[in-house]
């Protein structure tokens, strides 16, 4: 049963009229028609009888209308109390995130959490994944956010969103030498590749993903490490090398053209992203997050303790 089509409804019902209804919600009087008409088939009955000159509830019409008022009253309630909530919700939230969550996928969620909780204070610390999931353990951090999911501590994980890792290469270099969408485990091999630091999400999931194919990291060509994402990128697009990044990371320069992305032949490289936090040491701004990002991923319910 659908709550707009429930308000329509009462306010027809209580003026008896569905052409009053459609001026105080500034709809088409077909509009109003078609809501009702789609109430009484979701409810599998008739609620109006209808003649030329007037309506009338019907039995099951009347009893609706009874109802429908309460249950308008307690949604407006309802809201009115989650208002108060978000406005009673005040205090520090310190969140630890990979380079590439933090860059690129947690600043519009941010922005998006600061409209609904404007009291609390966000404190946003970037690090690799290994650094984040240290600062959690050690209560530096109230939730972490990691580009993967072993985790060897108690702590609760919620993995939040898929990403996929892509082959990143200078167009320049990918019009003179490469000029394909896909690149066999050989040709990776043999290319200059520019990486990530151990001990980021990024290495982590680029090796293992590697293994998971019968692939051997050490065969790579890595000719630099570097711990932004960012400098990868403009070591990248200088013709340095390659690289194997989020493809999150990368939708600006896509659209510019300055980057192609690559992938390998018969491999594909995909991870979750995973929220991380301490049961025992959530507070009150810690657990609205969590109720927050469950809400905007659409995730109904928390995962196991790992």
């Amino acid at each position: 049963m659908n709550l707009e089509h429930v308000k329509v409804f009462y306010i027809v019902a209580k003026g008896n009229s569905f052409s009053e209804t459609a001026k105080i919600l500034h709809l088409s009087q077909p509009s109003v028609s078609l809501q009702i008409q789609q109430l009484e088939t979701s409810l599998s009955i008739k609620l109006f009888e209808r003649t030329t000159k007037r309506i009338t509830l019907t039995p099951a019409g009347k009893l609706l209308y009874k109802y429908a008022e309460k249950i308008l009253n307690l949604v407006h309630e309802t809201k009115r109390e989650i208002s108060l909530l978000s406005e009673s919700i005040h205090g520090d939230l310190n969140i630890g995130a990979s380079l590439t969550i933090g860059g690129y996928i947690l600043p519009y969620i941010l922005g998006r959490y600061q409209k609904e909780f404007p009291h609390v204070n966000l404190l946003l610390k970037m690090d690799n994944s290994d650094e984040v999931i240290e600062k959690l353990y050690n209560q530096e951090i109230h939730l972490g956010f990691i580009e993967s999911y072993n985790i060897n501590r108690e702590v609760q994980q919620l993995p939040f969103m898929e990403d996929e890792l892509v082959i990143i290469v200078a167009s320049s270099l990918f019009d003179a030498k490469i000029n394909k969408k896909e690149i066999t485990a050989d040709e990776l091999f043999s290319l200059p590749m520019i990486m990530r630091e151990q001990g980021s999400g990024t290495r982590q999931v680029v090796e293992e993903s590697l293994r998971r194919f019968q692939l051997n990291p050490a065969d790579l060509n890595v000719i630099l490490e570097l711990e932004n994402t960012e400098a990868i990128k403009a070591a990248v697009e200088s013709g340095m090398g390659i690289s194997i990044i989020s493809r999150s990371a990368i939708k600006k320069e896509l659209q510019l053209g300055v980057l192609r992305e690559l992938f390998i032949q018969d491999v594909r490289m995909k991870r979750h992203f995973t929220l991380i936090y301490k049961e025992e040491a959530l507070t009150l701004p810690s657990e609205s997050f969590l109720a927050f990002i469950s809400q905007y991923y659409g995730i109904e319910k928390f995962p196991k303790e790992a």
